[in-house]
């Protein structure tokens, strides 16, 4: 797992993709972090991707640098609690200027029976097991 955060962390901006009724749904993040052995991700119940992720938890993440690239499919699951949400704002202080811990917006969730595929433009293939 370290391995798939410190990959995202690294590229700075990654996209996650939702499904809406049966068609994807694809925007940036930036914010991902270990909790509780989790890799876990935040959002805001009031957006769309909160709404279809509840919906139906199927989500892919993928990430580009320098000629690799990662591609994370796996089950979003909320494990929103006072201590999650300040773990995030602890591990991305930025996010202070939008969330509170216990606002009633701040979401945090994790990937589930994630599967993280590496790969690169040279044809170097690799798995990772969440």
């Amino acid at each position: 797992m370290n391995e798939v955060i410190e990959f995202l962390t690294d590229c700075g901006v990654f996209f996650l993709a939702t499904v809406e009724g049966d068609q994807p749904k694809v925007r940036p993040y930036g914010f991902v972090m270990d909790y509780d052995g989790k890799l876990c991700l935040c959002t805001n119940n009031k957006k769309p991707s909160y709404a279809q992720m509840k919906a139906n938890p199927a989500v892919e993440i993928s990430a580009s640098k320098e000629g690799k690239w990662i591609r994370l499919k796996g089950n979003a699951v909320f494990c929103t609690t006072p201590e999650s949400q300040a773990k995030a704002l602890e591990a991305m202080p930025g996010l202070a200027g939008m969330y509170t811990v216990g606002d009633g917006l701040f979401e945090i969730f994790a990937i589930e029976n994630g599967v993280a595929d590496f790969c690169s433009m040279a044809g170097e293939n690799h798995q990772v097991i969440l």
